[in-house]
């Protein structure tokens, strides 16, 4: 899935990780859906690309290469977990060159930011939207509190962008 991508440099790259036939574990995959959706009334930026990917370090990178801005969005598994809730995670170029102190969120993120930062590949500003699930067992149905959040992350990612755009008019 693409909307918005020409041709020359992608500068922001959303990016819906997880799959979507393990219930809570699509929620990604349903925000990029959603904004898909909207992009159709409402035309994102030029040079905005929407993305699915199954968490391959490989294909974050590829998908995330050459961005000035990456948002990723993924389901996050918490003990205890609220589902639905919302975790938003930014990091900026300074913090993305340096070596990550904490384990990987889930899919090979972690893994993804770790090798792009070796090989120079990183995006100049990374934001991680991930929603706590409540199921991630076969089928493709998520549950009501984690499909309530995917309007708020659609809107969420929306405003990223235009702050991003207005920050970049700015400089």
């Amino acid at each position: 899935m693409a909307a918005g991508a020409g041709a020359g440099r992608t500068r922001i790259a959303v990016i819906g990780v997880g799959n979507a036939f393990r219930r809570d574990d699509g929620a990604g995959w349903a925000v990029v859906a959603l904004l898909e959706e909207r992009a159709r009334r409402r035309p994102l930026p030029p040079g905005t690309r929407l993305a699915v990917c199954d968490g391959d370090p490989g294909r974050l990178i590829g998908l995330w290469e050459g961005a000035e801005l990456a948002v990723v969005l993924d389901a996050a598994h918490a003990h205890p977990g609220r589902p639905g809730r919302v975790h938003r995670i930014e990091l900026d170029t300074p913090r993305l060159h340096r070596p990550p102190e904490a384990g990987s969120h889930g899919l090979g993120l972690g893994e993804a930011v770790e090798l792009a930062r070796v090989l120079g590949r990183l995006p100049g500003c990374l934001v991680v939207y991930a929603v706590e699930g409540a199921d991630n067992s076969l089928g493709t149905r998520m549950s009501p509190e984690v499909v309530a959040s995917v309007e708020h992350l659609a809107s969420a990612v929306e405003d990223e962008i235009v702050r991003h755009r207005d920050a970049a008019a700015r400089v």
